[in-house]
C-alpha cells in the first residue's frame, strides 16, 4: 500500500477535530493517531508533528474543550444584569456544554486530574473554577449573595450544577425532564446564596 504524502493545511485542526468526532462515537479508547491519520488522509508518520503520542492528543483535545468551555461559561457571566440573571446563564450554559459534550466533558476533568497534567491544563480548570468565585464575590459586593467565605458557597453551588450537568449528560436524566430539573437546580443553589 502506497503511502499518502502529508499535505494538508491545518493538521493540528484537522486532527483534534477528527479526534472530538471518534472520542464522541466511540470513546477515549478507540483514538488512535495512525487511525486519525488514515481518516483524514495523511500519512501515518504526519500527526507526530503535532502530537508525540496519544497522551499528547488527549491533552490536546482536554485543552480545547477547556478554552471552549471558558468561553461559554465567561459569555454566560457576562449576559445577565443581577446576580439570578448570571447564576442562570452559567448553569445553563454548564448544562448545556455539558450534553452536547458529554465525552468531552469527561475527558477534560479525568485528563486535569492525571499526574503529569500539564500546566496549561492546570491553569486552564483554575480560570474555569474562578467564573464561579467571581461571580460570588461580585454577588456580595452589590449585596445580592450572603456574606460569609466565598468557597463555603461556591462549592456546593458548584456541586450542584455540575452534579446536574452529569446527570443530565449521561441519560441518567430524561431529556424531557432536564428544562423543569434544571430550573429546580438553580433555584435550590439561588436559596443557597441569597443574602
Amino acid at each position: 500500500m502506497k503511502t499518502r504524502p502529508y499535505h494538508h493545511g491545518d493538521l493540528r485542526t484537522a486532527l483534534l477535530t477528527r479526534a472530538e468526532q471518534t472520542l464522541r462515537d466511540k470513546g477515549p479508547a478507540a483514538l488512535s493517531l495512525r487511525e486519525l491519520a488514515r481518516d483524514i488522509g495523511v500519512s501515518h508518520a504526519a500527526p507526530s508533528r503535532h502530537f508525540k503520542d496519544k497522551q499528547a492528543l488527549l491533552d490536546a483535545l482536554a485543552l480545547d474543550g477547556f478554552d471552549r468551555f471558558l468561553g461559554a461559561l465567561t459569555a454566560a457571566r457576562e449576559s445577565g444584569e443581577t446576580f439570578a440573571d448570571r447564576l442562570d446563564a452559567i448553569a445553563r450554559a454548564y448544562v448545556g456544554f455539558a450534553t452536547d459534550n458529554a465525552a468531552l466533558l469527561e475527558l477534560m476533568y479525568s485528563v486535569k486530574h492525571e499526574p503529569g497534567a500539564s500546566k496549561e491544563l492546570i491553569a486552564c480548570s483554575q480560570r474555569l473554577a474562578g467564573i464561579a468565585t467571581g461571580l460570588i464575590e461580585e454577588g456580595q459586593r452589590r449585596d445580592e449573595v450572603r456574606p460569609g467565605p466565598v468557597e463555603g458557597i461556591v462549592l456546593p453551588v458548584m456541586a450542584a450544577i455540575h452534579g446536574f450537568a452529569t446527570l443530565a449528560a449521561n441519560g441518567t436524566l430524561p431529556a424531557e425532564e432536564v428544562e423543569q430539573g434544571l430550573g429546580a437546580t438553580i433555584a435550590f443553589a439561588l436559596r443557597g446564596c441569597a443574602a
